[in-house]
């Protein structure tokens, strides 16, 4: 199984420059689920688990840093852009699990690709305003590299 995570991986990471091939194996070796994979499809499956699961995470990240009540106005604006961005991520990446499941592959790739937005807007909203960093950084970065 670890040369499906390997061979996978090398494979995304030579064809997508937005890929990084260390995260990606260690994302995988890092799953239980995906130590037992006998080809790409079971790690795709594996990869839809996750990044579901790192949606509904990082929602509740978001509705902690909201909870803040020194929040800056600017700063709470995006954080609410965010969730919701995230909220419609996790709803692409079900719809997008469930074509996969139904081998319709055109729609599943579309429905992850159109996940793949949530993390990039996320952060790029914060730049809008000089002095605003973004608490979500990190997050929207390991996002983005689980649906590439």
């Amino acid at each position: 199984s670890s040369d499906v995570i390997h061979d996978s991986c090398d494979k995304a990471a030579k064809g997508d420059p937005n890929i990084k091939f260390d995260f990606c194996v260690s994302s995988f070796e890092g799953n239980p689920k995906a130590k037992t994979a006998t080809g790409v499809a079971d790690l795709v499956k594996v990869a839809i688990e996750t990044a579901m699961a790192n949606a509904t995470s990082i929602g509740s990240i978001i509705s902690k840093l909201l909870d803040n009540k020194t929040l800056d106005t600017y700063a709470r604006h995006c954080l609410e852009d965010c969730s919701e961005l995230y909220s419609d991520a996790g709803s692409s990446i079900q719809s997008g699990g469930k074509a996969f499941e139904g081998k319709d592959y055109g729609t599943a790739n579309a429905e992850i690709s159109s996940a793949m937005d949530a993390p990039d807007t996320c952060e790029e909203q914060f730049k809008e305003k000089k002095g605003i960093v973004s608490p979500l950084t990190k997050e929207n970065n390991n996002f983005f590299q689980l649906l590439a």
